[in-house]
């Protein structure tokens, strides 16, 4: 008899923890859709910031060309320059 007691409490137990593990699993369901969402705006964002910073850096670079075109005697001594700073910077060590 004893043995049917407990039995019948584990079965009520269980029979009352049905619907909190639903109301939890659809709590850790929204969740998750909320953070999906907020990844995927997130992506957009970023590939959109990426597309615009490509067109920035082909613009400066572009730019680039066109001094050095306009201007090959500054730019090679801008090179020059840079290249005996790095030299002297790195032969300190």
């Amino acid at each position: 008899m004893e043995a049917t007691r407990k039995s019948n409490n584990s079965d009520a137990a269980a029979g009352s923890i049905g619907p909190v593990v639903d109301r939890v699993a659809a709590s850790a369901h929204e969740a998750v859709d909320k953070a999906a969402h907020a990844a995927t705006a997130a992506a957009r964002v970023i590939d959109k910031k990426g597309a615009q910073l490509k067109d920035l850096q082909s613009e400066y670079l572009d730019s680039c060309r066109a001094q050095v075109r306009d201007h090959p005697l500054a730019a090679l001594g801008v090179a020059v320059a840079a290249g005996f700073l790095i030299s002297f910077l790195l032969s300190r060590r």
